[in-house]
């Protein structure tokens, strides 16, 4: 019976089993994984095989290893919420019911994955970019240096300095490796080294000495010894080199000797001359590069297909072509002659391997395979030509096409190789033949109507319609012969007739067809030809509602082709039927202002105002256009007459009240605008009228015109701006601020308003007023440029020069495709990163002028003069009415270009007038400039444009 001993009794603060002895096979501390080791006082005493174990000691018998074993089921691989990372289920069977799981869960694992795949791809994006921008590449770095380095030139890279040597003087000069040359004995000696041999002692085989043991005898005072054997036998450094020297001289001389021979066998055996030159054989085998640098077993390959090919069907001409060209690539010439040769042989029929066999010969060769090629083939136009192409004398040449012509009469290309190399007498008689043999052909037909005379070439004329009816190109011809003879009356009814008859033989008739003929037509001479084919083709397929925007087009077409008469005639058509669209009238009227003649401007102008009374422009134009060509009675009377059919109208009275004033009829150009303002009130009368005044110095006169528009039109923003600007011209600038800050308070939109107060203050040292009213002009008006430029110009005429960086780079990110701040950023930068920072403009506003316009500016200072002049261009083609591009390009011009260069600007500026532009307008705009022209104008802008650094 088990002992129990009572819970009071138990020490509880004691473990049960402290002071028990441990058990067998026990490892302190291995349930945690510890690792000890054991003595033999631990082990015990070894044990005799006989002994009978104990029983229940020692650990328990080894199992056989299975999967549990391999389970790490340690602390680590442990986790409390999934326990063990093991399978638990991995012993059982895989059946289609596990696998419909994982499918299952593979697919909910893939939905869930893809639902955040773009926010996980974003924020991954986002922390690249962060990261980039915190720590850059080093390439990024200086992205804007390497961009630099494109324009670098030869010169500048020569100039750049070797980097230097950091090694001392003699790692840096280090003598070159010195080799002596050894002699051949020592060679010998070294081949031979470590090697023995055995030799006979030379005084025994004389018998100067006895070999026989125990006897020694002295005889003539020669001793002979007889102590014993000699061995003979030597070890060491001794050797056979005695009998085995190698002369390497003797094997060099034999060398020769056997190359001589070599030589001298592949010399003739005739005359004895060697045909190979033996001072340059090794370099001639070194020159023997091979012509085809494919793999080799491809060439095999490609032999063997086509072997079979050609032994297969040997009656297939591409068959031997492609093997005799597979030979000519490897280097085989001479086997492609001979295998074109024979293919010759089996096809002797075919063009195209008799001309291979041609081409693969000389042209010694090549007469005699032709002459073949033409018996077998006489009929073959090509074979003809070839054997025509490879004779050199001109006569050898005429013979073979004369006899090709009697082989070929009805061939084109024959009789036209043929004519070529004739006189025009011989060619006409030619051509005479070759229409009778080739009558189908139009081009022999038009080469004879050439060389004939007026008579005899409209005759073949008509033979050549009479045979074929159905070309267009021989009524051309015809209308044009016509043209030629001042026939002009004729031209229109050949073109009818040669519609009529080509519709009746059901000809197609395709209309861009007939305009390139029109164009033709005119680029030889044929003016009247070209506008007879306009005026009868012009509709062809051409749907009634869409006639006017067609023909618009076509007419834009030809004037960039340079097709005048072309353009003149569609406008000529589109006038007749369409008379009353303004837009026509117009189009014509700048069409003939920029090809045509002053009369003819005019007469167009005369009948556009007849046609339509009730355009303005029309009217203005021909009255400008009196005007300038020195008849102002004229351009008056044609004013009145506007008047008659435009009453009241402002554009007619503003070119009325300019004509006076220009010519200096100032007391009519003042009862002109008094009649305005009373008859067709406006603000811009009432501006013109003070403008007026202003521009003759009556100052307290345009005061008062304006005080009374101001009570008529509050709104009207320029007259606040003329009123502040005649205050400040008379040194009132209270006044002006008075008037600025009552017009933009009127006026809240108008931002010339804004910035002309701005101005105002910063001329009376109140920058921090002129920022404050700027700052005011961008809360009523966000994202406009000029208010931002403004602001930016400020801080830099302030000198806070950080001021105007961070202004420009909050203009830029409110306005980023703005062109003016884009162009004021690139010299807003320093020098290095100008280049950058224009790139970055053409990106965002790539046809924007005033980009472009720095952009030249930019090359301009980096001296780059072709290209400086090409972005001048561009800019000018984007905006002609850009005056500040001009300026800036006359300046260019008068540091880096010619005088034919400059007065092409200088005409190029009188032709477009340009009326735009920051510096151009604070000349054109000045009222002491108000009877200024263009060139003048322009001259005296561009004594202010600046030249680059």
């Amino acid at each position: 019976m088990a002992t129990t001993i009572p819970g009071s009794l138990v020490n509880k603060a004691k473990k049960h089993f402290m002071g028990m002895p441990a058990p067998s096979g026990y490892v302190p501390g291995v349930g945690r994984g510890a690792t000890g080791f054991t003595t033999r006082s631990d082990i015990g005493p070894a044990k005799d095989s006989t002994d009978v174990p104990e029983t229940g000691a020692g650990p328990p018998p080894k199992k056989a290893k299975d999967d549990d074993e391999n389970e790490e089921l340690n602390d680590n691989n442990y986790d409390e919420f999934e326990g063990y990372s093991g399978s638990l289920f991995s012993k059982d069977p895989y059946d289609e019911e596990d696998e419909e799981a994982d499918k299952i869960y593979n697919m909910v694992d893939d939905k869930i994955d893809e639902r955040r795949k773009d926010h996980r791809e974003k924020k991954y994006k986002v922390a690249i970019e962060k990261y980039r921008k915190e720590r850059p590449k080093i390439q990024q770095e200086f992205s804007d240096l390497k961009r630099q380095l494109s324009n670098v030139t030869e010169d500048e890279w020569a100039a750049i300095p070797e980097v230097g040597d950091s090694r001392n003087k003699a790692k840096r000069n280090a003598r070159a490796e010195k080799l002596t040359p050894m002699t051949d004995s020592m060679l010998a000696m070294a081949t031979s080294y470590g090697e023995t041999g055995s030799t006979l002692d030379g005084r025994v085989q004389s018998g100067m000495m006895s070999t026989i043991g125990g006897m020694q005898s002295t005889m003539g005072g020669m001793m002979t010894s007889l102590g014993g054997l000699s061995s003979g036998w030597q070890s060491g450094m001794k050797s056979g080199a005695a009998s085995s020297d190698l002369d390497l001289i003797k094997i060099g001389q034999a060398r020769n000797k056997i190359m001589d021979i070599k030589l001298n066998q592949v010399s003739d055996s005739v005359t004895g001359q060697t045909v190979v030159d033996p001072k340059g054989y090794l370099t001639d085998l070194q020159s023997m590069i091979p012509q085809y640098g494919g793999d080799i077993s491809d060439i095999k390959k490609a032999r063997m297909l086509l072997k079979s090919v050609r032994e297969t069907n040997p009656k297939h001409p591409p068959a031997w072509v492609a093997s005799a060209r597979l030979e000519e690539v490897v280097g085989k010439l001479q086997v492609a002659r001979n295998l074109i040769m024979e293919g010759c042989e089996h096809n002797k029929k075919s063009e195209d391997i008799w001309l291979e066999a041609v081409r693969l010969h000389p042209p010694e060769t090549s007469k005699s395979i032709v002459a073949a090629a033409v018996r077998a083939l006489p009929h073959s136009v090509r074979i003809w030509l070839k054997a025509a192409d490879i004779e050199i004398d001109m006569k050898d040449k005429k013979k073979v096409f004369r006899k090709a012509l009697e082989q070929v009469p009805t061939s084109v290309r024959l009789w036209k190789a043929a004519i070529e190399l004739e006189e025009p007498e011989d060619a006409r008689v030619l051509l005479t033949r070759a229409v009778e043999c080739c009558s189908s052909s139009t081009e022999l037909w038009l080469a004879l109507a050439r060389l004939e005379s007026y008579e005899n070439a409209r005759k073949v004329l008509n033979r050549a319609r009479e045979h074929i009816p159905t070309d267009r190109h021989i009524w051309l011809s015809a209308a044009r012969l016509e043209e030629t003879r001042g026939q002009s009356d004729m031209i229109d009814k050949i073109i009818d007739r040669a519609l009529t008859s080509l519709k009746a033989n059901m000809v197609d008739m395709n209309r861009e067809h007939w305009l390139k003929d029109a164009v033709d037509a005119e680029e030889a001479g044929c003016k009247l030809t070209a506008q007879a084919i306009i005026s009868n083709v012009l509709g062809f397929n051409v749907e009634e509602e869409d006639k006017k925007a067609t023909w618009m087009e076509d007419a834009e077409n030809f004037e960039r082709q340079g097709a005048v008469a072309c353009a003149r005639a569609v406008y000529g058509v589109m006038l007749r039927e369409m008379a009353n669209k303004k837009s026509i009238w117009l189009a014509a009227a700048h069409f003939e202002k920029q090809h045509g003649a002053v009369d003819d401007y005019n007469a167009l102008l005369e009948r556009a105002t007849a046609a339509v009374p009730h355009a303005e422009t029309l009217w203005l134009m021909h009255a400008k256009c009196k005007w300038m060509g020195g008849d102002v009675e004229q351009a008056r009377a044609i004013l009145a007459k506007a008047f008659e059919h435009n009453a009241n109208s402002e554009e007619i009275w503003l070119a009325a009240v300019k004509l006076e004033s220009e010519n200096g009829h100032y007391p009519r150009a003042r009862r002109l605008l008094e009649r305005a303002r009373k008859n067709a009130p406006s603000a811009r009368i009432w501006m013109k009228s003070a403008r007026l005044e202003w521009a003759l110095k009556e100052l307290d006169d345009g005061k008062k015109i304006l005080a009374e528009a101001l009570e008529i039109y509050p709104d009207a923003p320029k007259l606040h701006m003329m009123m502040g600007q005649i205050l400040e011209e008379e040194g009132k600038f209270d006044e002006a601020r008075k008037v600025y800050t009552g017009g933009v308070r009127k006026c809240p939109h108008s931002i010339p308003l804004w910035i002309l107060l701005s101005r105002l203050e910063e001329s009376q040292k109140q920058t921090i007023k002129a920022r404050s009213d700027l700052e005011k002009a961008r809360l009523r008006n966000p994202k406009v440029d000029a208010l931002w430029l403004e602001a930016v110009r400020l801080e830099k005429r302030a000198g806070t020069k950080e001021l105007a960086a961070e202004r420009m780079a909050r203009a830029l990110q409110e306005c980023e495709s703005s062109g003016i701040l884009w162009a004021e950023a690139i010299w807003l930068e320093d020098r290095h990163g100008r280049r950058a920072k224009s790139i970055d403009a053409l990106k965002k506003c790539e046809h924007d002028p005033q980009v472009l316009l720095a952009t030249a500016r930019l090359l301009w200072s980096e001296r780059k003069v072709k290209k400086a002049r090409e972005w001048f261009e561009r800019a000018i083609k984007v905006d002609s009415d850009l005056g500040d591009a001009f300026c800036n390009w006359l300046k260019f011009e008068q540091c880096h270009g010619t005088p034919e260069e400059q007065e092409k600007v200088v005409n190029r500026c009188n032709k477009y007038e340009p009326r735009h532009g920051e510096l151009w307008t604070k000349y054109s705009k000045n009222v002491a400039n108000w009877r200024k022209t263009s060139e003048e104008i322009l001259r005296m802008a561009t004594e202010e444009v600046t030249i680059p650094t």
